[in-house]
């Protein structure tokens, strides 16, 4: 994929136990993506952004008990939900035949 490039990622965590670090967590990856659900976010981002957003978790959790994992999307994706969204936005991502990023989080 070329560098400039930006691709979507669903990014999950679990934090244990610990409120302090699970808020300072979900804040940081706020600044980055959309929130899908409670600890699931989509984030568009080009590699470096990725491994920036990775590099400022990883001085957050404590890797012997927290969970933080990525998932790069197709370039085509099909997303089908069903029931109550955590998007209160408004945003289309998907809408034509490709993503269509909000400018802010770009």
């Amino acid at each position: 994929m070329p560098k400039n490039r930006i691709q979507l990622h669903v990014l999950a965590y679990d934090i244990s136990m610990d409120p302090k670090r699970l808020v300072e967590v979900h804040r940081t990856v706020r600044q980055y993506g959309i929130p899908l659900q409670y600890s699931v976010f989509l984030i568009p981002g080009t590699p470096a952004r990725i491994t920036e957003l990775l590099g400022e978790l990883e001085s957050i959790i404590d890797p012997k008990r927290d969970d933080i994992r990525v998932y790069p999307l197709p370039a085509a994706v099909d997303i089908v939900q069903i029931g109550r969204g955590a998007d209160d936005t408004g945003l289309d991502l998907f809408a034509g035949n490709g993503h269509q990023l909000p400018p802010l989080i770009v």
